[in-house]
């Protein structure tokens, strides 16, 4: 009996070239058309949630993100939107959560060893809400990758009351985001965190009313003309084929080239460098996932292009620099378009009327600066939101510093850490005080 070997290559190679021809390259361009049928505006931040979405369909490259902003400025709209796209069951959204929920709520509980599997490997999830602060420690070692499994210590009430002790253990690496309105987060979080916060101009905010008066006009219509859209179709297959295609790694050939240029960008690297370059090849393997089909490979080994490596680069260049700093997006932006254009104004000596050299020049009050954001933002900034999240953070990130107002020393003065002091202070460190009296206003 003679074997046909031919027929089955012939309908394998016949599958690869179909497969080449529905997923052609597609470039980030073209994601980005589709993200902007949901998500106007916020071009970095909609591509970079949707790239660290597809890290989870690798085994070890995922990297996490921190979505800080201002309540109602869209923080959890943008993975929420992002991850639709992505299918149900490798997702999980979860609001508020604590230790306790976290682990007894998930995975499966093996009776005999004592032990509940939570297994997150190519899953995605999403906090809504920025988590239990126990939750956050104990996840340290999860979202720093340290262990492909992770074993956690919890406690279960028992049947005869009290409390019994059992072992969590987490498998695997997640694609973690969370999403909070709060801007006083823990160093050791925020540097597992590729920092983000959603675009607030005027332009953008019109764009999204436009967007939410159409969809809550006729949700039906709105939908289904979204999910016939064959752009966004399209891009939903591809993301279930690679999932499919199970790659576990991503090599990149040229290592000596990703240290020379990610250290051009880097004059004084810092401890929280190690982990920023694995941001950058982070981003460049989840590129070369998107093009798997037309990559080099081996296996379930993909190797990255030297298209991957630049556009990786691109894209950390847009977002590197609060990432160093440490602080989120909209903090920093309030530094630039209220702070240092309080600081530039010119100054007058009120007595001889000549402008203030800058070494005397009087630092930037309180007050100013709430009339400065209404100005550019055409809302109000509360006091306490000043003074409690938005300076502190600007001065942890080595942007600013304060003194005593030398005419009231009740009042708080802010300066640039650039900015020149006078003859007395030039040789020494600048001064920081700690808050005067908190029922203080300036």
């Amino acid at each position: 009996m003679d074997i046909d070997f031919e027929t089955p290559l012939k309908e394998a190679l016949k599958k690869t070239k179909d497969r080449l021809a529905v997923f052609e390259p597609i470039t980030l361009d073209q994601v980005k058309e589709v993200l902007n049928l949901t998500i106007k505006k916020d071009n970095e931040n909609k591509l970079v949630t949707f790239l660290a979405m597809l890290t989870a369909y690798t085994d070890n490259a995922q990297f996490n993100l921190s979505f800080n902003a201002p309540s109602s400025s869209g923080k959890s709209f943008i993975p929420l939107e992002v991850s639709s796209l992505f299918p149900d069951e490798d997702m999980l959204k979860l609001g508020n959560c604590t230790p306790a929920a976290f682990f007894h709520e998930n995975g499966v509980y093996d009776k005999e060893k004592n032990e509940r599997r939570i297994d997150l490997s190519r899953k995605i999830i999403i906090f809504l809400d920025m988590p239990h602060t126990d939750l956050l420690a104990r996840l340290r070692s999860l979202l720093s990758h340290d262990e492909k499994e992770m074993r956690v210590k919890i406690t279960d009430r028992g049947d005869k009351g009290g409390h019994r002790t059992k072992t969590a253990v987490i498998v695997g690496f997640p694609t973690v985001i969370f999403c909070s309105a709060n801007a006083k987060m823990d160093e050791q979080e925020m540097t597992r965190f590729i920092l983000l916060s959603p675009e607030t101009d005027v332009e953008k905010v019109l764009a999204g009313i436009n967007q939410s008066v159409r969809k809550e006009s006729d949700k039906k219509k709105y939908y289904r003309e979204l999910n016939a859209n064959p752009q966004r179709k399209a891009l939903k297959e591809r993301i279930i084929a690679i999932r499919d295609e199970h790659i576990d790694e991503i090599i990149i050939e040229d290592p000596e080239s990703i240290r020379q240029r990610f250290l051009a960008k880097v004059p004084n690297p810092q401890p929280r460098n190690q982990r920023d370059v694995k941001r950058v090849l982070s981003i460049i393997k989840s590129i070369t996932l998107l093009n798997l089909w037309t990559r080099k490979r081996e296996g379930n080994t993909l190797y990255a292009s030297e298209w991957d490596i630049d556009i990786g680069f691109e894209i950390w260049d847009k977002i590197s620099l609060c990432q160093e700093l440490q602080v989120s997006p909209y903090i920093y932006q309030f530094y630039e378009q209220v702070i240092l254009p309080l600081w530039n104004r010119p100054q007058v000596d009120e007595f001889t009327n000549e402008p203030v050299p800058e070494e005397k020049k009087i630092g930037v009050n309180r007050q100013d600066m709430l009339h400065k954001f209404y100005e550019v933002h055409k809302r109000n900034l509360s006091m306490y939101k000043l003074r409690d999240e938005y300076l502190p953070a600007l001065q942890s990130a080595g942007l600013i510093f304060q003194e005593q107002d030398p005419n009231n020393k009740k009042w708080l003065l802010t300066y640039p850490i650039s900015a020149k002091r006078d003859s007395e202070k030039t040789d020494e460190q600048p001064e920081t005080h700690s808050e005067p009296d908190r029922g203080a206003n300036f």
